[in-house]
């Protein structure tokens, strides 16, 4: 897992890493959109930072909506049995998993 740190250059190089290591050919990535579907502030810097990850990485890099992904993974561990920190540690992890399974359900999936 790679740690956000607030270097990008040493992030997107550990990104780098991984894709070369499992051979990716597209990265996903989760679209913070307000809940009225709009770009916001942070959409528009995750949308940035998209921008950057393709030159850097020379692989299709794609956004997917992720709003209620935390409260969706949130819910599944808490549904689980796991509360308090040790669901805590597992949220965005879980996320991902949904924004990724949602991305496949998709019409961006179905290739």
């Amino acid at each position: 897992m790679i740690q956000r740190v607030g270097d990008r250059v040493r992030e997107h190089r550990q990104l780098g890493d991984v894709v070369e290591e499992y051979n990716a050919v597209g990265l996903i990535v989760g679209l913070p959109l307000s809940l009225s579907g709009q770009v916001g502030p942070a959409a528009a810097g995750v949308l940035a930072e998209v921008d950057e990850l393709r030159s850097d990485l020379g692989i299709p890099v794609e956004t997917h909506d992720e709003r209620f992904t935390t409260v969706s993974a949130a819910g599944a561990l808490a549904a689980s049995g796991r509360r308090g920190p040790k669901q805590r540690a597992l949220v965005d992890q879980v996320a991902a998993a949904i924004i990724l399974q949602s991305w496949i359900d998709g019409p961006g999936g179905r290739r």
